[in-house]
């Protein structure tokens, strides 16, 4: 109902500790030393929406589930990961599990908290993690060539087309540009992710930057800001100490007033989620009725019966048709009810595109 999202960066660069205040409570083990994070520590936090809660109200219903966001606090890699260094085989292998990545790169000074290069510099630690993904790539891709080699040589000409996309990758590999490999196709990159290449995986850069820093920003930002705007990478600008005081919060009214007093706009978790969102091209859409109000991901794009799979593949087999109605229709109309009488609730077939927002009914029969 959700996506997967690792976060990774050098050691003590402050992964967990920002990983603990996503997700409200300091359950993860962050010390001032590399490898304290061994296991990738994995949580997951509900994705809010208004509208959802508005549709709960209109229609009464009993239950509220939203979507989930996951993430998996992946142990700091370090110069020589791509080789095994710091367990370095065992971290790449947890990062080829998600589908996006949060590269959390250190912005701020602190002579108590060391750094494994003895000196704060994010767009340096940045080209060490990158080269030890591109190195992996590299060998992962010469195997995965050599295996499609034999399979075609064994009479298997249906792999034909993903060796002639894998050389292509090579190529883009060897020239070691980060931006340039996102050059291809959606179904290509379908079957680049399914053989679990890491320098393809959609990626944000994560700034931490101390509590004073956090809406000026400071010289370390700037540079960052530079070098992936270059690279067309999003940067998201968070203090980890500073969500972990949110998150201490209980009562929403007290953490607006201070958000609002620190001249913050929105929390680290809404900033994750919205360009976790942009990232994997991703939607929501709803289901509603007295017994739940329920939010689904999905693709952009993504047809009436794949959407209806979301919930459970037998809608998908049995697909009739759709029940289909805005959510600002649906609220504008006062429910369910008040829409069908207005003949607002319209009825999709298979070649319906579902939209972000909209509230579905599927039609099935297995």
């Amino acid at each position: 109902m959700g996506f997967k999202c690792g976060i990774i960066g050098l050691p003590n660069v402050g992964k967990s500790s920002l990983f603990n205040a996503l997700l409200g409570a300091q359950k993860v083990a962050s010390e001032n030393y590399p490898f304290c994070t061994i296991e990738p520590n994995v949580g997951k936090v509900p994705i809010k929406d208004a509208r959802l809660d508005e549709l709960g109200k209109i229609n009464s219903s009993k239950q509220i589930l939203y979507a989930q966001m996951e993430f998996v606090d992946i142990a700091g890699l370090v110069k020589g990961a791509s080789k095994g260094e710091g367990l370095g085989n065992k971290f790449l292998a947890n990062v080829r599990e998600v589908d996006a990545i949060a590269h959390v790169v250190r912005c701020f000074e602190d002579k108590n908290i060391s750094h494994v290069h003895n000196k704060v510099d994010p767009v340096y630690d940045i080209e060490i993690i990158e080269n030890e993904l591109l190195l992996s790539d590299l060998e992962r891709t010469i195997s995965i060539l050599d295996k499609l080699k034999v399979l075609i040589k064994s009479g298997k000409k249906e792999y034909e087309k993903d060796f002639n996309l894998f050389q292509s990758v090579l190529k883009k590999i060897e020239s070691a540009n980060i931006k340039d490999l996102k050059m291809f196709a959606p179904d290509q990159m379908a079957t680049i992710n399914k053989y679990g290449l890491l320098s393809f995986k959609p990626t944000m850069y994560v700034a931490n930057l101390s509590e004073e820093n956090i809406v000026e920003g400071n010289n370390l930002l700037t540079n960052l800001e530079k070098y992936s705007k270059n690279k067309g990478i999003q940067v998201v600008n968070i203090s980890a100490k500073l969500e972990a005081e949110l998150a201490s919060i209980e009562n929403e009214d007290d953490k607006k007033e201070l958000m609002l007093d620190l001249n913050i706009k929105d929390s680290g978790l809404n900033k994750f989620i919205k360009e976790g969102f942009k990232l994997l091209n991703l939607m929501t859409f709803f289901t509603s009725g007295e017994k739940e109000s329920k939010a689904w991901t999905i693709p952009i794009n993504t047809s009436a019966p794949k959407a209806a799979s979301k919930i459970h593949t037998d809608f998908e087999k049995g697909f009739i048709a759709a029940e289909v109605i805005s959510y600002n229709s649906l609220i504008t109309a006062g429910g369910e009810k008040n829409a069908k009488n207005k003949g607002l609730i319209r009825t999709e077939g298979k070649d319906y595109i579902v939209q972000d927002g909209d509230v579905v009914l599927f039609r099935f029969n297995v």
